[in-house]
């Protein structure tokens, strides 16, 4: 981990994670009180990169390699089923509104908090990202993929919310929310897959990312 920056290593840093905590409990509050199915996804979605942290950060926590490359088999499954959980729940979610049962509010918040995260996220997922590119880590790059997902997660409900805000086109709300699903399913099945790191590491007997 480099001098002045805490949150490069392919475990978040504390202030990462209790960003995205923050983030989830005002994405998951905000959602609720306007009905918003891609406010709420956006929350899930928040709980989704703790989760991930945490199942990287106790994968890199053992000193035996054998023990390492099997944790890392382990948390690339976790990763992945927390992505595929949360595309089935949005997706219920924003069919349901579509077929009308209930109507996304206008939600400054949600607005603002969307602008936030699309200005924060690309930077964070870059170092992550280089971070798990060179301890090979499969799992770690993979925390870093979710880190930028939620880099187009914050464009598309940030455009969903600014057109029912200044549109009042509720539809755009649940068309965000599937957007942000299929966006989900795809990274589900990289980390499914293992994606991110391929090829062998020379002498180090564990895998190298492209």
């Amino acid at each position: 981990m480099e001098e002045g920056r805490p949150d490069s290593g392919p475990a978040r840093g504390p202030r990462t994670i209790a960003y995205n905590v923050i983030e989830a409990a005002v994405a998951l509050t905000a959602g609720t009180i306007a009905s918003s199915s891609a406010l709420v996804g956006f929350g899930l979605d928040s709980v989704v990169e703790v989760s991930s942290a945490t199942v990287v950060a106790w994968q890199f926590s053992a000193r035996d390699h054998a023990v390492r490359e099997a944790r890392e088999k382990a948390a690339l499954r976790i990763i992945a089923v927390s992505f595929f959980a949360l595309a089935a729940y949005v997706s219920v979610d924003a069919v349901r509104a579509l077929a009308g049962d209930g109507e996304a509010e206008r939600s400054v918040t949600g607005i603002a908090l969307a602008a936030l995260s699309l200005a924060i996220m690309p930077f964070l997922s870059a170092a992550q990202r280089r971070a798990g590119r060179e301890l090979g880590s499969a799992s770690a790059v993979a925390d870093a993929k979710q880190t930028l997902l939620c880099t187009y997660l914050s464009a598309v409900l940030l455009v969903g919310l600014l057109l029912n805000a200044l549109l009042g086109w509720s539809w755009a709300d649940p068309v965000a929310a599937l957007a942000i699903a299929v966006i989900a399913v795809k990274e589900g099945r990289d980390a499914w897959r293992g994606r991110g790191c391929c090829a062998p590491a020379a002498g180090a007997g564990g895998t190298a990312c492209p």
